[in-house]
């Protein structure tokens, strides 16, 4: 019998799978990713610093653009390898096939490479996670990884799952066997980017992993949660709600609409009129709050934040006194 990863397909599961497939048709529509290599360009240094800044790469997102521009860049050369190495692995993400095992080793082999001991190789001891003196996860016993990742892959294979629930099941799979000695974190989140981008391209350009380092405590808390209900459920509804405010930050931005490159797209720029809404409610109630603005717009309250963060950046929007009694100036 086939190996089954234990998880349930709850109401909210379902719902994030619903809203995310239609958040994708908007961002498709619009096509933004496709026709704006500097924006590709943008959201891969952002995946590449941010995924490495959860594993306590030092480098900054400025670091990481220069080393991508090919500029010299005074790092400790550990941390200036870990991004050269995950520049190339990300850039050759189309030739990997995300139900291969070999070619899950090659990336391995890649991103790790001159960074640990046997990098491309499954590892050949046992593994634990530690916070601190304290033992909080023990890993797949090594004897067991060849069959246990094997049925890993033959599952994700099968395909009997939506892509967004099985990327996210493969992921906490991913790292609850911790196949390897070192990289487990960068290696699962890649290959969740993967599994994604074969369902829809544009994830191979989606920032995701920008918002897990910004809520890395919810990213290990979903997976401690999981370890301890014994099934990926809970982490499961945390990716996906990574994903789908990953896709609002990219709905709500500037870039969103009106990205021609030199082509008339012809299309309203949405993100735009949102901006302009949210400054007429600011104007008409300058104590009005975000949670209340994105209450007011049917957005999220992340959503609402990033706006008023952009406005703010735009010098459209200020704050004058405290969070808690001061008041909104439109500019």
């Amino acid at each position: 019998m086939q190996y089954q990863p234990p998880f349930t397909l709850n109401s909210q599961i379902l719902d994030l799978v619903a809203n995310i497939a239609q958040k994708v048709g908007q961002v498709d529509a619009y096509g933004q990713l496709n026709r704006s290599p500097r924006l590709r360009k943008k959201n891969r240094i952002r995946t590449i610093h941010s995924s490495l800044a959860i594993e306590e790469n030092m480098l900054s997102l400025e670091q990481v653009t220069a080393v991508v521009e090919g500029k010299h860049v005074i790092a400790p050369p550990k941390d200036l390898l870990e991004v050269q190495n995950a520049i190339k692995v990300y850039e050759e993400i189309d030739s990997f096939d995300p139900t291969s095992l070999d070619d899950l080793l090659r990336a391995h082999k890649e991103l790790m490479g001159g960074l640990v001991q046997e990098p491309g190789k499954l590892r050949s001891g046992n593994v634990g996670v530690f916070a601190g003196d304290k033992l909080i996860h023990a890993g797949t016993p090594a004897k067991y990884l060849p069959s246990v990742m094997a049925d890993l892959f033959a599952w994700l294979a099968a395909g009997d799952v939506h892509p967004l629930v099985a990327s996210c099941v493969f992921h906490y799979e991913f790292e609850f066997i911790h196949p390897f000695q070192d990289g487990n974190g960068r290696m699962g989140r890649l290959w969740q980017t993967l599994i994604l981008s074969r369902w829809n391209s544009l994830f191979a350009w989606l920032p995701v992993e920008t918002l897990v380092n910004e809520c890395q405590d919810e990213y290990y808390d979903a997976l401690t949660s999981s370890d301890e209900q014994g099934d990926s459920t809970r982490f499961v509804e945390f990716m996906l709600g990574m994903i789908s405010h990953a896709l609002d930050d990219v709905l709500a931005s500037d870039s969103v609409v009106g990205i021609s490159d030199g082509i008339n797209v012809g299309i309203k720029n949405d993100a735009a009129a949102m901006h302009e809404r949210l400054l007429l409610l600011v104007h008409e109630n300058p104590s009005i709050t975000v949670k209340q603005m994105a209450s007011e717009l049917g957005i999220s309250t992340r959503q609402a934040e990033r706006i008023v963060s952009s406005l703010k950046r735009d010098g459209k929007l200020i704050r004058i006194g405290a969070n808690r009694n001061g008041r909104w100036e439109v500019r």
